[in-house]
C-alpha cells in the first residue's frame, strides 16, 4: 500500500511540476498589456467589456509557493479553525473518515472548489453566460448571467447548478443542487446535499483575480465559514487536456487509518 501511495504522490507532483510546460507555449496573444520589453503587463488596469463591467476572461493559475516542497497550492491561510463548527452530522462523518482516510480517494468529478487549487482553468464570458473551463479531467461549467432563478427541485449533480449577478465590479455566483458525493476542498472538507455556495469573483488588475468562497450547509456545519483564493494570469499560452480517470483498479484494496 505505502509503494503504492508513494507511485500516486510522484505521479502528482510530476503532474503539477510539469503543467507549464505542457501549454501551447509563447503564442502571443492579441490584447495584452505589454512592458517596453514585450513582457505581459499583469498590473495593467482591469480589462472591462462594453458593459462596463470587468471582463474576467482569461486562462487563471491559483497562486502556489515556489520551492522544491511547494508544488501543490498551501491550505488557504485566512480559513480560522473556530469558524468552521461541525453539526452532530458532520462530526460522525469526520469520525468516520479518519478511521478510512481512503474513502474519498476516487476517479471520480471533483468538486469545483478543488479544481480551483489544481491545474489552470479558463474563463470565458458568453451571451448570457459564464463558462469556466478545467485544464483537470478537461471538463467546465456553466454560470448563467441571463436573470434566471435557480431550479427550486433540481436533480443532484457533482457541480451544481450556478447563476450570477454583477455586485459593482463583483460576479458574484449563487451555487445549489449539490449531491453529497464528493468533498469540498479545502482539506477534504464534508458536504452534504444542502451545501449551498456563494462565489465572489474580483478581477483587482489585469492579471490578478481574487474568489472568496462562502460554504453553507446547515446539515454539516453550524455556521456559514468562508475563504479566499488568488490567481493569476497565465499570458501567452493555451490549455491541453488532463486526463486522470482511466482504469481505477486500486481504491477498494486500499485502507488508511489516522492515527
Amino acid at each position: 500500500m505505502r509503494t503504492r501511495t508513494i507511485r500516486c504522490l510522484l505521479l502528482l507532483l510530476a503532474a503539477f511540476g510539469t503543467t507549464v510546460a505542457a501549454q501551447w507555449l509563447n503564442y502571443p496573444a492579441p490584447g495584452i498589456p505589454r512592458l517596453p520589453d514585450g513582457k505581459p503587463n499583469l498590473s495593467a488596469p482591469t480589462p472591462r467589456g462594453t458593459d462596463g463591467k470587468p471582463d474576467l476572461y482569461g486562462l487563471w493559475e491559483e497562486e502556489k509557493v515556489q520551492g522544491p516542497y511547494q508544488i501543490m497550492p498551501l491550505l488557504p491561510t485566512t480559513i480560522q479553525p473556530e469558524d468552521v463548527i461541525l453539526t452532530p452530522e458532520g462530526e460522525a462523518w469526520q469520525r468516520q473518515h479518519k478511521e478510512d482516510h481512503f474513502l474519498d480517494a476516487q476517479c471520480l468529478p471533483r468538486n469545483f472548489v478543488s479544481r480551483v487549487r489544481l491545474l489552470p482553468f479558463k474563463i470565458l464570458p458568453l451571451r448570457g453566460m459564464m463558462a469556466i473551463l478545467y485544464e483537470l479531467d478537461t471538463t467546465y461549467r456553466q454560470i448563467f448571467t441571463d436573470g434566471r432563478e435557480l431550479p427550486k427541485n433540481p436533480n443532484p449533480t457533482w457541480w451544481g447548478y450556478s447563476v450570477a449577478k454583477w455586485d459593482g465590479d463583483t460576479l458574484v455566483v449563487d451555487t445549489t443542487g449539490f449531491n453529497d458525493a464528493e468533498t469540498v476542498l479545502p482539506n477534504g472538507r464534508p458536504h452534504s446535499g444542502a451545501l449551498h455556495i456563494i462565489e465572489h469573483f474580483r478581477r483587482r488588475d489585469f492579471g490578478h483575480l481574487e474568489i472568496q468562497f462562502t460554504i453553507n450547509d446547515p446539515k454539516i456545519y453550524a455556521k456559514p465559514w468562508s475563504f479566499k483564493e488568488e490567481a493569476h494570469l497565465i499570458p501567452d499560452t493555451e490549455l491541453l487536456e488532463y486526463i486522470c480517470n482511466e482504469n481505477e483498479e486500486d481504491l477498494k484494496h486500499m485502507v488508511g487509518v489516522d492515527k
